[in-house]
């Protein structure tokens, strides 16, 4: 593997710290800005906005850049506006700086997966891909813990700035060590025009898929969202257990991640078949039982594992449908990933204000588990799947 793949999963540490880190902040910055705990919820929706807006207009919008000039661009503008919500007493700076460090984060991921897929060869693209994902679950292990303690011992803002600080190595990694190739696939994605890659990505076969990932990333993020909560007041747990739970996740989908990159390249539909029954049994058994802090514990690494070993599956298939779309394809997957983002939040947060109780993100993440089987049945009764090719259930995804 080339060490500029594990370069940009350095980076992608950075900006997944960010990104995960307010599951361990909401009180603390609802407390500081006056806002209710849904208010700062949405914190997370506006980063996932930036994410799905970014993702596929900063892709086109670097589609012709040096992709190292690209990356420190992205990387740059992260920084910045993290330095910005460190120092502002506005709630409504701090939503405009998380939706800004959003967009600034999806280029970079668009042209990140494009760049490792690229550097390795088909047997490995797979591998690569985890590499970068990876980045995410190493956040979760680290970062965001990391985030949760400085957010109690010195407040929210310090995790803001060392988020900014964490960037700047990644920075300069990229910068010695990325090479300067077009648009995150080099001359690949010039060849391509956008309107080929448009109808790649519209085309039958990647749209289960991508629905699919959006369903089960909103039931991840909806319940990560509002994990302190839960936690601290549901399950009766004190604040210092909240960045052991976080670790938790972290390790488990590190270990999924990890799994799904070694097996998704051979076996794409089987990881995702398993890891979907799992989760849509695991969400509604943590729904069930979130009163018990060690039985909530003991599923929160379980669930880190499927939730981000079915995401890498599906981000590895996607990529594997769409080599016609070497530019969008990585957004496409970026965008998918963070619609599911924006709305699971969202949907806890409307069921959290709605006075269901703390358990609620929980059942509606279980709830958005079970519309991504129906969707995966609904294709299997739509479409009949042709010889040769691997099965799920009789879903091709």
């Amino acid at each position: 593997m080339p060490f500029a793949v594990y370069v940009l999963g350095l980076a992608v540490f950075a900006q997944g710290t960010s990104e995960f880190m307010l599951s361990g902040l909401l009180s603390g910055i609802a407390a500081d800005l006056g806002v209710s705990l849904s208010a700062a919820g949405l914190l997370t929706s506006a980063f996932a906005v930036g994410m799905v807006v970014g993702a596929p207009g900063m892709a086109l919008a670097g589609r012709t850049w040096p992709r190292r000039r690209a990356l420190l661009l992205f990387l740059a503008v992260f920084v910045a506006v993290h330095a910005v919500g460190a120092l502002t007493p506005s709630y409504g700076v701090l939503l405009a700086t998380r939706f800004v460090g959003a967009l600034a984060n999806a280029g970079f991921w668009a042209v990140a997966l494009s760049t490792a897929v690229a550097m390795v060869p088909d047997r490995l693209k797979g591998r690569a891909a985890a590499v970068v994902v990876g980045g995410v679950t190493v956040a979760c292990v680290v970062g965001v813990p990391a985030g949760a303690v400085l957010g109690e011992r010195w407040g929210w803002r310090s995790a803001f700035w060392a988020v900014a600080i964490v960037s700047l190595p990644a920075f300069l990694a990229v910068l010695r060590s990325i090479p300067g190739g077009r648009g995150g696939t080099g001359a690949g994605a010039a060849s391509v025009s956008v309107r080929d890659e448009l109808r790649v990505l519209t085309g039958p076969r990647l749209r289960p898929v991508l629905l699919t990932m959006a369903l089960v990333q909103g039931a991840t993020f909806c319940t990560f969202s509002y994990l302190e909560p839960l936690l601290t007041r549901e399950s009766g747990l004190g604040a210092g257990w909240v960045p052991v739970a976080l670790a938790l996740f972290g390790a488990g989908a590190f270990a999924g991640v990890t799994v799904a990159g070694r097996y998704a390249d051979a076996h794409p539909v089987a990881v995702v078949a398993t890891g979907m029954g799992a989760l849509t049994v695991g969400w509604s058994a943590l729904a069930l039982t979130a009163g018990s802090p060690v039985l909530a514990l003991a599923l929160v690494p379980l669930l880190g594992l499927f939730a981000f070993g079915t995401g890498t599956a599906l981000i590895t298939r996607v990529l594997s449908l769409a080599p016609g779309a070497p530019t969008l394809a990585g957004a496409s997957s970026t965008t998918a990933f963070n619609l599911g983002a924006t709305v699971g939040p969202w949907a806890g947060g409307l069921a959290l204000g709605a006075g269901f109780g703390y358990r609620a993100p929980v059942g509606v993440s279980a709830l958005l588990m079970v519309a991504a089987v129906l969707v995966a049945a609904t294709t299997a009764k739509s479409r009949r799947p042709r010889a040769g090719e691997r099965r799920l259930s009789g879903t091709r995804l």
